[in-house]
């Protein structure tokens, strides 16, 4: 392990201006996965890190201790508490990040498996939870349009839980790349919509296109799309946040496919 304490040291500037800019962060191509369950679902699926980040505070926790003795030593770099709380986004933090290259996988040449297309959806939160429950359902590709929220920022990351290990994320992917591609129907959903969810047959492979919070779908997506859907609503709410509106689709094709097997 290497022993950091300055906060004039290369790598710890490195580190915050990495911390303090999602900007930076993309350019870089770098992400930031701070936390125990972001660090082991990292190592459980894509490998070693670049940089391991854990204060001596952490590492009187044998969970803590248990990650650390699943990575190379020359990548562990320790530092001071109060020197990692100035590159902590998480209140209350757990004294650990891993800096991780983004993983960029090629974009495919014919899809014909079940994704999402995430048109714009600007919270994080909302990207983060969507991803979460695209991975629940066995959904492994999402494609994120130009307006989307950036997939790797820290709070994606930790609305994800881990779900980008287990997916295929694709950045600034607009529906001309990507109509081309589509071997199987998009579909959205619509308030207005005169056909729900439970009444169509979902059993199949679908794209599934969720808009932004505001201004829905967009229109390029809107004339692509083969089924519009309304989820029902008999409380009498306008509408659903977008990262409910994604986890009632995905989980209601689940449903559907069991029960045509």
């Amino acid at each position: 392990m290497k022993a950091i304490t300055s906060r004039d040291n290369p790598f710890y500037k490195r580190l915050k201006a990495l911390a303090a800019s999602t900007h930076h962060q993309k350019k870089s191509g770098h992400a930031l996965l701070e936390g125990f369950h972001l660090a082991s679902a990292y190592l459980d699926t894509a490998g070693q890190p670049e940089t391991c980040v854990v204060t001596d505070g952490a590492l009187r926790h044998d969970e803590a201790r248990a990650i650390v003795a699943r990575i190379d030593a020359e990548r562990i770099v320790t530092l001071p508490d109060a020197l990692f709380g100035q590159l902590s986004n998480v209140v209350h933090g757990v004294g650990m990040l891993l800096v991780v290259d983004k993983l960029s996988p090629a974009l495919p040449e014919r899809v014909e498996t079940s994704c999402v297309v995430l048109d714009g959806v600007q919270d994080a939160g909302n990207v983060g939870s969507i991803l979460r429950s695209a991975a629940a359902a066995g959904v492994n590709r999402v494609f994120c349009a130009p307006g989307t929220a950036y997939a790797w920022s820290s709070k994606v990351l930790r609305s994800g839980m881990g779900a980008h290990f287990l997916l295929d994320v694709h950045e600034d992917v607009d529906a001309a790349q990507l109509l081309p591609r589509l071997a199987v129907p998009a579909a959205m959903t619509d308030s207005h919509a005169p056909e729900t969810i439970y009444d169509c047959d979902l059993s199949r492979p679908i794209a599934w296109i969720f808009g932004n919070e505001g201004a829905g779908v967009s229109a390029s997506w809107r004339a692509a799309v083969a089924h519009r859907l309304t989820i029902p609503q008999p409380g009498g709410m306008e509408s659903l946040n977008v990262a409910a509106a994604a986890a009632i689709c995905l989980f209601e094709q689940c449903r559907q496919q069991r029960a045509s097997r």
